[in-house]
């Protein structure tokens, strides 16, 4: 292994380069028996690396602690791997479908994350080439009754990444303030020849449109559809309220961000697909951290339409995360 230098304290204070979140529960803060164990070495081992500073490590009251995220990494950096750090030089994105929500808590959050806006499949093909480090999606798998595992399998490494829950949402109709056209399903979009607003294809509402139209045996092509696709929940809310459109398969915080009438036509699940690595980064930690927050569970409830009460829940894992 290369020597490198790692953080060292031995102020009685929390090591400030780790995770802030991930140290706030105690199971984050490993002793020397519990670093050997992880590691599969003995004590000795371990109080060796710490003598020639090769691990992270602090000192809390005389005592050896090590911050597990920083283990995690340190684990990572020091594979045997021909170019595997450029597996951190990755843009601090998260990319995929537009969710107002999730928008807000990057923001909120004060996380350092960038988001790129291009539709739910767009997204984990991004994830997948190393354009992000992680991608929110929201695609239905009729197949399997699930939400977006199949398309992720499709498109990314499965040993790389892990799947969390961020909401259950509900999606539905968007349509002028009373439904004046009274549209309850795609038969009376069709029926009425309401002039509908399309999003881009890949994106998770235009992927519940195409299924319901085959549900319906109706053809795209019969559609009234507007000729340029929205390509954000806010671009087609605004299409709507502005007489531009009649209705659009939307989620409904956008239908009450512009005032606008609702029709429910399910609840979905949207998840972020996360390199595995990346999550026990600052900045998705710090994402994660303020979703636990009073202010993030009344933005959801003010938003209206949201569910977050298992957001952080871990959708699929192919071996444990630990803290």
């Amino acid at each position: 292994m290369a020597e490198k230098t790692k953080l060292r304290s031995t102020a009685p204070v929390p090591v400030t380069n780790a995770p802030v979140t991930a140290l706030a529960d105690q199971d984050a803060l490993m002793t020397v028996p519990e670093v050997a164990r992880f590691l599969r070495v003995q004590n000795r081992t371990v109080y060796d690396l710490v003598r020639t500073q090769r691990i992270p490590f602090c000192r809390i009251g005389g005592k050896l602690l090590f911050p597990r995220p920083l283990i995690q990494r340190w684990i990572v950096e020091t594979t045997d791997y021909p170019g595997h750090q450029q597996l951190f030089d990755l843009p601090q994105v998260i990319a995929g479908s537009h969710e107002p929500l999730l928008e807000w808590a990057v923001r909120e959050s004060n996380s350092s994350l960038a988001i790129i806006v291009e539709g739910s499949l767009a997204g984990i093909n991004r994830l997948a080439s190393g354009g992000a480090l992680a991608a929110g999606t929201h695609l239905a798998d009729p197949g399997a009754g699930d939400y977006n595992l199949s398309a992720v399998f499709q498109q990314v490494p499965v040993g790389d990444i892990v799947v969390i829950e961020w909401a259950w949402r509900q999606q539905g109709m968007i349509v002028a303030p009373d439904n004046p056209l009274g549209l309850a399903s795609v038969t009376d979009i069709k029926q009425q020849q309401a002039r509908i607003a399309m999003r881009q294809a890949g994106s998770g509402s235009n992927a519940l449109l195409e299924m319901m139209l085959a549900d319906a045996d109706i053809d795209p092509a019969e559609l009234n559809a507007l000729p340029h696709a929205e390509r954000t929940q806010y671009d087609l809310g605004a299409c709507i309220a502005d007489g531009r459109a009649d209705v659009g398969i939307g989620i409904e915080a956008v239908a009450r961000r512009f005032r606008l009438g609702f029709v429910p036509l399910r609840r979905e699940r949207f998840d972020l697909v996360v390199q595995r690595w990346a999550y026990f980064e600052p900045p998705l930690q710090a994402l994660f951290a303020f979703t636990r927050s009073p202010d993030f569970v009344r933005q959801a409830e003010m938003l209206g339409g949201y569910d977050v009460g298992d957001c952080g829940r871990v959708i699929y894992n192919p071996r444990p995360l630990q803290f």
